[in-house]
């Protein structure tokens, strides 16, 4: 049985939270290129970057979290 604050459930907000973040720097990078201010948009598209590529670490744990959740 899992409660609504739950380590998983608390874990998986801050993932909702991560990936809302990183559409609004998408925005701001779209933005900031039709504004022509390049170099706030590489700098933008590079923490994008980190954050795909540790979104697939934390979904991947997040599953192994909710599987041992039904343990």
């Amino acid at each position: 049985m899992t409660s609504d604050h739950s380590q998983t459930d608390v874990l998986e907000r801050f993932y909702q939270n991560q990936l809302a973040l990183e559409a609004a720097l998408m925005e701001l990078t779209l933005w900031a290129e039709h504004q022509n201010a390049l170099e706030v948009s590489e700098n933008i598209r590079g923490a994008l970057q980190t954050i795909g590529e540790n979104a697939g670490h934390i979904k991947q744990g997040l599953a192994r979290l909710r599987g041992a959740d039904l343990i």
